[in-house]
């Protein structure tokens, strides 16, 4: 009998979405049903790029530099963690992913698509997701959820600081893509309570 093909999948949303709050849950599920899971995060997942997440989250740069740094950190990251997870047979949830890419630096800063599908093509090697979970909410709840982690002494990076018309644009350019890729996304409604989000989560994890 051939070995169930392991699965790539990543979370995706703006700030304040609430996706890193389900990481745990989702990674729970998919042990139950029998499969190792790598649970990582972009920018980061390997030491250089925990290292690059630093620097891309809070330090001042063109965003063109932003997004070398992204696609680097990812290189870094698929070569030394997906990859490998992957090849072993076991399966990888990743918060963030090029889709992220996409909505922040494409969207939100507004860098050329055309230097992101060149990054994407080269730093990828056709290593894709199979299921992409957008978690989403409007701009209004995102920027209440934050202002209610900073009132609980959590430091907004750069990101979390910029303002609505930002969140927006990102928030577009993620449902643009979700549209455009329906087999592989799925949109959570993540403005719901918690436990309505994650019946969904499971539901969607078990059909994986």
């Amino acid at each position: 009998m051939t070995a169930p093909r392991p699965r790539f999948i990543t979370l995706e949303g703006v700030d304040g979405a609430g996706k890193s709050t389900h990481v745990a849950f989702l990674a729970e599920r998919i042990r139950a049903a029998g499969h190792i899971v790598v649970t990582t995060r972009e920018p980061g997942g390997t030491a250089l790029g925990e290292t690059l997440r630093e620097l891309v989250l809070c330090a001042p740069m063109c965003h063109d530099t932003e997004t070398l740094l992204m696609f680097a950190a990812r290189r870094e990251h698929l070569e030394c963690v997906i990859r490998p997870a992957l090849s072993r047979g076991d399966w990888v949830l990743c918060d963030r992913y090029t889709d992220a890419t996409w909505a922040y630096q494409g969207g939100g800063h507004g860098v050329s698509g055309a230097l992101i599908g060149a990054l994407e093509r080269h730093v990828h090697d056709d290593c894709r997701p199979d299921l992409t979970i957008l978690f989403d909410v409007p701009p209004r709840v995102s920027r209440e959820r934050l202002e209610r982690a900073q009132s609980h002494g959590r430091s907004l990076d750069k990101f979390e600081r910029e303002d609505a018309s930002f969140t927006e644009r990102v928030r577009a350019v993620y449902l643009e893509r979700a549209r455009a890729e329906p087999k592989r996304f799925r949109i959570v409604d993540s403005s719901r309570p918690q436990d309505s989000v994650r019946d969904e989560l499971a539901r969607l994890v078990a059909d994986a």
